[in-house]
């Protein structure tokens, strides 16, 4: 039987809570909780800043990460090596591969993998971008540093595929200091680091 709650107000708000990923009924209860011992000015903070990121987030139009301008600021910050292009599925391993501190280039994030079990293909990602962008000159390299996934692979192999036509783009891939299925935003800084100092060619085998 479900459970009741004794308001409404309550049983909405923990609903609202339990639907972001992995947190449960009883987990969504305690964090309602709380909130109802905040004060009232740290829970207004808290909301303005959930609805000001909700509407006015943007996707850099560069390397589509999360931006609070046209253009990010790690691609538009000139110290940072823009003849390096390392691509990476979601935003979660630009965080992860920035808290390295061993990679000074830019970055293209496709937003995903191919995975054709779930209904995405090529035309799903940023992949015609990115090459858009090598096409355009002045990338030296494309590192490649998606998770060592099956998924992961076939999308490295589908961007080699498109990429290997410009000969004077080297493509890279991260050192397999990296467990197979191992997911990039899970994996520690020294070993990710370690792999991104490591990286090698990219054969396409």
């Amino acid at each position: 039987m479900e459970q009741q709650y004794s308001s409404a107000l309550l049983e909405r708000a923990v609903d609202e809570f339990s639907k972001l990923p992995g947190i449960g009924r009883k987990t969504a209860m305690r964090l309602v909780l709380h909130v109802l011992r905040m004060e009232t000015g740290s829970v207004d903070r808290f909301c303005d800043a959930l609805t000001t990121l909700s509407h006015e987030v943007k996707y850099c139009k560069v390397c589509h990460n999360i931006s609070d301008t046209e253009v990010c600021q790690i691609c538009s910050n000139t110290q940072r090596d823009a003849s390096m292009v390392c691509v990476v599925e979601n935003i979660q391993d630009v965080m992860a591969i920035e808290a390295t501190m061993q990679y000074k280039g830019l970055y293209h994030v496709l937003g995903g993998v191919i995975s054709p079990m779930d209904g995405i293909g090529p035309g799903d990602l940023e992949i015609e971008s990115l090459v858009d962008r090598v096409s355009g000159g002045g990338v030296k390299e494309v590192i490649l540093a998606l998770s060592s996934t099956m998924e992961g692979d076939t999308t490295n192999f589908y961007i080699y595929r498109k990429l290997v036509r410009y000969n004077d783009v080297k493509l890279t891939v991260l050192a397999r200091g990296l467990s197979i299925n191992d997911e990039l935003q899970y994996t520690d800084e020294l070993t990710l680091g370690r792999s991104i100092v490591g990286r090698v060619p990219f054969t396409g085998k």
